[in-house]
């Protein structure tokens, strides 16, 4: 039986550019290829110098977040023999979402960050054209050739909804009688349009789980429904003193999900909505989930988002020319409110000012802006970007738990139930990791529980 290594190509020990290669049955499988949401450059790349050019066989791509396919031009640069495949749903939206990040790195080149753009547009249409989608719950080669579910294969990979976006998957991989599953980012509870993964419950050899969340425990009676409930009544509470509410998120998403809130919202009498605004990034996503809405796993299936909750669109130069009105939601990108996206540029008419409202939907690294305003006490002097004067906090600040990532109590659960011989902890902190580590080691003794080191070739 051949071997098998497991190489992390992020860079750190984060959630980062995720990138990793597998090893095994005579070929190598590259799992995801990210880009770093805080490095610019080629410091923001995965660790390409640890995988020889031609020497991948096939290239899986999980799900269409940045941090998983924002490189993925250049990897098959690279590797131009490799096939790429993911769902149809993740070949629409990387293709969207890789434009526009030529567009964001063609601005940071005129801005003095001569390394952009990493690709071209031309690129990213070359790269679509060779895109292989694939449907869920079926076995394929790593030549893309279908498998009857009889049919006996050397090595083969297998789709299963991973409920964490549109189009998100875990891979089974089968080889030499051996079973390897990555989860890529997961989330086994149901979302307002997602619903909750439905992943393998066989038992495996090897398990390489995401560990986002290892490092906070779900409140005691905290349920979905219920911080819902608790995000109208403080939309409503601020519409009630006139205020306007801007809510930074991700435009892939978690923009898709709060639309979803909306239509609930007002098809049961929770909250009479104002007006609405998402960017331009948001809306060519939005409308790629409601052409996929009857084809793809979800809720509301004949939801069609754009048509039932009309928001309008925001342009990116008009986040300083649009005025800060109440009774109005402004649910902009990105969810960090990095410097010079919608949020960030938006947020100077917002957080001085008491009348109105910041909402924080989801996850933002500490070192960002969004993470330092979460952080910030009421009065504390905060700066959004190095090229504006800083300001007081003097605006309402309120934080939802709206994770489109596994918890970490779901995340045991499922380790447990598939007591896999040996687990691969990635994209996490490491005092998330950590966690997991540490309990896994308690419920499975008999199991190995690994933390690559990035660039190290780990033999499993």
């Amino acid at each position: 039986m051949g071997g098998l290594t497991f190489t992390n190509l992020t860079r750190q020990i984060e959630i980062g550019a995720n990138c990793y290669c597998l090893d095994l049955a005579g070929k190598r499988i590259v799992l995801d290829s990210g880009l770093h949401p805080r490095f610019d450059g080629t410091a923001a790349l995965p660790d390409f110098s640890r995988l020889p050019d031609g020497t991948a066989d096939a290239i899986i791509l999980s799900h269409a977040h940045q941090d998983h396919v924002g490189s993925m031009p250049v990897l098959m640069r690279r590797q131009p023999q490799a096939p790429v495949f993911m769902t149809e749903a993740t070949r629409l939206l990387s293709d969207v979402m890789l434009h526009n990040s030529v567009n964001v790195m063609t601005k940071k080149r005129d801005e003095g960050i001569t390394e952009y753009p990493l690709f071209t547009h031309r690129e990213v249409d070359v790269a679509f054209k060779r895109w292989r989608p694939v449907p869920l719950h079926t076995r394929f080669d790593v030549t893309g050739e279908r498998l009857l579910p009889s049919e006996d294969a050397e090595l083969s990979f297998e789709f299963f909804d991973a409920g964490h976006i549109l189009g998100s998957v875990g891979t089974l991989i089968r080889a030499q009688g051996r079973k390897i599953f990555y989860t890529g980012d997961v989330q086994f509870d149901d979302q307002t349009i997602m619903q909750g993964a439905q992943f393998p419950e066989e038992e495996l050899d090897v398990l390489i789980i995401e560990t986002t969340r290892g490092d906070r425990a779900t409140p005691e009676g905290f349920t979905r429904h219920g911080e819902e409930l608790r995000f109208a009544m403080a939309i409503k509470a601020a519409f009630d003193r006139d205020a306007g509410i801007l809510i930074p998120l991700f435009a892939l998403g978690k923009t898709q999900e709060i639309l979803a809130m909306f239509y609930e919202f007002r098809r049961g009498n929770l909250l009479g909505l104002g007006p609405i605004y998402i960017g331009g990034l948001g809306t060519k996503l939005t409308e790629i989930y409601d052409k996929l809405a009857p084809q793809t796993p979800r809720q509301h299936p004949q939801l069609q988002l754009l048509d039932a909750v009309a928001p309008f669109t925001m342009a990116g130069r008009a986040a300083d020319a649009t005025p800060l009105k109440g009774g109005r939601i402004y649910a902009l990108s990105s969810g960090m409110m990095t410097e010079k996206t919608l949020s960030n540029v938006f947020a100077r008419q917002v957080i001085s000012d008491r009348q109105h409202a910041l909402f924080f939907v989801g996850y933002a690294d500490p070192a960002s802006p969004g993470g330092r305003l979460r952080s910030a006490a009421p009065g504390e002097i905060v700066q959004l970007s190095p090229d504006v004067p800083a300001q007081p906090l003097s605006c309402e600040v309120e934080q939802f738990n709206f994770s489109a990532h596994a918890s970490r109590e779901s995340l045991r659960a499922y380790v447990n139930k598939v007591r896999p011989k040996k687990i691969v902890l990635v994209h996490g902190d490491t005092p998330a990791i950590e966690w997991f580590r540490t309990t896994l080691a308690g419920d499975l003794p008999q199991s190995e529980i690994l933390l690559p080191t990035p660039g190290v070739p780990l033999e499993l």
